[in-house]
């Protein structure tokens, strides 16, 4: 399925109205983050063969969209039942996610079935393994995220630092809470995870 790229809220708003379903994902051109969750989405929309509307736009061009929805970062994908806003997931997920939630086979509460979604930041670098293995583990268990490498960011990586007091990683702040390490256990326990 091919992609279409938006250049503005109005022009969203006339797609959605010639569509049952939708799909947006904001992106940031040149973030890793985005460039990540770009690449996924594209590849997920190989596979899909039914009537659905993806979409992409560039927030460092389109600025009129994000604001109507209360998004403040990138990538995002926005889903759309007709012009009803119904959800939104953060960071780069799998193409198999973005797959499964595009078929709707995924099951993603709605954002007012959950007003107090734990906020997730992981802090890693792309050589840890440890890192991999957290973040496959948070998609695995459908867990939003945000991925920060704090090899690209140094001011990141000093922030961290300050809150942590530790270097090493992956880090995971969940509301706030920093975890050192991939400690599973610790990372159900502060996400309510049985």
């Amino acid at each position: 399925m091919e992609l279409k790229n938006i250049d503005s809220y109005r022009a969203l708003r006339l797609a959605l109205k010639d569509n049952d379903r939708t799909f947006l994902l904001l992106y940031k051109g040149g973030s890793e983050n985005s460039e990540c969750a770009r690449g996924h989405f594209e590849q997920a929309a190989q596979g899909i063969e039914h009537q659905t509307l993806l979409m992409l736009a560039d927030v460092n061009q389109v600025r009129d969209i994000h604001p109507q929805y209360g998004i403040t970062s990138a990538p995002t994908v926005l889903e759309f039942q007709q012009t009803r806003f119904i959800r939104s997931v953060k960071g780069c997920q799998s193409p198999e996610y973005y797959k499964s939630l595009i078929n709707n086979t995924l099951y993603v509460s709605r954002q007012e079935d959950q007003p107090s979604a734990p906020r997730v930041i992981v802090y890693s670098t792309p050589s840890c393994p440890h890192c991999n293995s957290l973040k496959n583990y948070l998609r695995q268990i459908q867990m939003p995220f945000r991925d920060i490498d704090v090899s690209r960011d140094q001011k990141m990586a000093q922030e961290l630092v300050k809150k942590s007091g530790q270097q090493g990683v992956p880090q995971t702040e969940i509301n706030g809470r920093i975890v050192v390490g991939f400690n599973k256990s610790k990372i159900n326990q502060m996400l309510g995870i049985q």
